[in-house]
């Protein structure tokens, strides 16, 4: 049996798969460069979630549900990929923002195992958005609702590439954020965004011109709304936390998600 090592690109599909979500990937490398990959690879991860999302939600529509329910699926199958870890760290992340103390309590705050009241309205409001404009898109058509679920799943880790970038601190010398804090150089990760926003364009471009600018918008928009976010928190707690990831990925997510629900 060949004991060859894995090229350097698996094992950074190996590292976005198996700690951005539940599929059985082991991840046989934790080090920087792995990390590097895993987060150039975090939207390939992320259109797997999405494409799994809508695939739930239009086989619902097939069986002949409306599109409420297709949406409150659809939601519910990033959140399971993930056990999840994403909206906890947005619950967190609201708590330590919203309780308006010092960087060093603020992030203890944030690692404690309850949900304040910040947390709990947040994760409320989000996740309503989250359906709501799902169901707007599946209303529309079964085949905007399925994009929407794609590209909303792909920005969301996509924003987590970015935020990942080389010049952003990891607030704790421990945790998934100070693994992977600062590994992607700026060149790649625009790259990368480039890469992504043009492949939403081109899949967008099969519905009509109008749902390939669309799906655009959607990504440079979850971009923008999360980048808000992430210097909100680099200002707050001095750098980027496990939980701020998962934040900034719901906050891209929902975004992505309004767009598509916007302009019909």
């Amino acid at each position: 049996m060949s004991t060859t090592p894995a090229p350097s690109a698996l094992h950074g599909v190996r590292f976005a798969f198996g700690t951005l979500t539940v599929l059985p990937v082991r991840v046989h490398r934790w080090d920087r460069a792995a990390a590097r990959g895993g987060m150039l690879c975090a939207p390939l991860a992320g259109a797997v979630v999405g494409a799994l999302s809508a695939g739930l939600g239009l086989l619902l529509l097939f069986l002949g549900a409306g599109p409420l329910l297709a949406a409150v699926a659809g939601t519910a199958v990033p959140a399971v990929l993930t056990r999840g870890l994403h909206l906890d760290g947005l619950a967190d992340t609201a708590d330590g923002l919203g309780s308006n103390k010092p960087a060093e309590d603020a992030l203890t705050i944030m690692k404690q195992s309850d949900i304040g009241p910040f947390g709990v309205i947040t994760l409320v409001l989000v996740l309503a958005a989250q359906v709501a404009a799902l169901a707007e898109a599946y209303g529309d058509s079964w085949a905007r609702g399925a994009l929407a679920a794609v590209v909303a799943g792909t920005a969301a880790r996509l924003a987590l590439t970015l935020a990942a970038r080389t010049g952003v601190p990891a607030a704790r010398p421990e945790g998934l954020g100070a693994a992977v804090a600062g590994v992607v150089p700026v060149g790649a990760a625009a790259g990368t965004v480039l890469g992504v926003t043009a492949l939403a364009a081109l899949c967008g471009a099969a519905l009509g011109a109008y749902d390939a600018v669309r799906a655009a918008v959607a990504v440079l928009a979850a971009l923008a709304a999360a980048e808000l976010l992430l210097r909100h928190c680099l200002r707050r707690f001095g750098g980027v936390t496990g939980d701020v990831f998962g934040a900034l990925a719901e906050t891209a997510a929902t975004t992505g998600l309004l767009i598509f629900a916007l302009g019909r």
